[in-house]
């Protein structure tokens, strides 16, 4: 009886230890432990997930444009002195009045005028001996004209400088576009059909083809107007300015863009 009592004690054992080992290695299977090749097979799902790079093509253009001017703007100034500074800003101000209004008939409107500043000072004699003297008081009035046809431009100068006398000054002269805006659109759609026509070229000469534009940015611009150079300034002219020749010459403008393009 104590032979059977121990073979039952020795099969428990052997069906504990039987049951232990088949929870332990549930355990550890449920715990993540796979195989090397189910590991493997996880890595290459999460590597097929990854977004692919985008494939875009970068290329600048830029366009130029030029313009003929069609404005002519100028400076001009009175200046004059009187013994009592109220009759000096008088004389002034009808020295003014008599040059604009001879401005009138040459398209220059009152919107066309700009004040640009006014002064007053005192004037003195220096004897050899002796303190200073009081002479008399100087009056300057200045502003800018814009003559809106280059073709009045020379008559306009001519005017003012005839209806001042010796005590107008002109000087400051510039020749401008009147719509820059046109101009540097033009240039705008030049630089963009250049730097479309090298991304067609190199797209296709690497065997692709262009897609939608990505961004297209402008990174440089020279734009109008562009000052004239080499007018001296001028006070005292004959009749003969009427004929001045202003050569206008052309203006230019020039844009670039930088574009990036997805491709197909």
């Amino acid at each position: 009886m104590n032979g059977n009592i121990t073979l039952s004690i020795r099969t428990f054992v052997i069906g504990l230890v039987v049951l232990v080992a088949l929870v332990v290695a549930y355990l550890l299977g449920s715990s993540g432990g796979g195989s090397p090749a189910a590991a493997r097979a996880t890595d290459d799902d999460t590597a097929s997930s990854d977004p692919a790079p985008p494939r875009e093509l970068t290329m600048t253009g830029t366009g130029d444009a030029s313009a003929v001017p069609d404005q002519l703007s100028f400076s001009l100034e009175v200046h004059l002195t009187r013994p009592e500074l109220d009759a000096a800003l008088e004389a002034a101000n009808r020295s003014m009045a008599r040059v604009l209004g001879s401005l009138k008939e040459h398209g220059v409107d009152k919107g066309d005028v700009q004040t640009t500043g006014l002064s007053m000072d005192p004037v003195y004699d220096y004897p050899n001996y002796g303190p200073p003297v009081l002479r008399g008081y100087r009056v300057s009035e200045r502003a800018n004209v814009l003559v809106g046809e280059l073709e009045q431009g020379g008559a306009a100068v001519s005017a003012a400088v005839a209806a001042g006398g010796n005590e107008v000054r002109v000087d400051n002269l510039k020749l401008l576009v009147g719509d820059t805006d046109v101009v540097m659109e033009q240039a705008r759609d030049a630089a963009v059909d250049e730097a479309r026509a090298k991304a067609e070229q190199y797209a296709a000469a690497s065997g692709e083809e262009l897609g939608d534009v990505a961004t297209i940015s402008e990174v440089k611009t020279r734009p109008l107007p562009t000052p004239v150079e080499g007018y001296a300034a001028l006070s005292r002219v004959t009749k003969d300015l009427a004929a001045m020749p202003i050569r206008a010459g052309r203006d230019e403008a020039s844009v670039t863009v930088r574009i990036v393009w997805h491709l197909k």
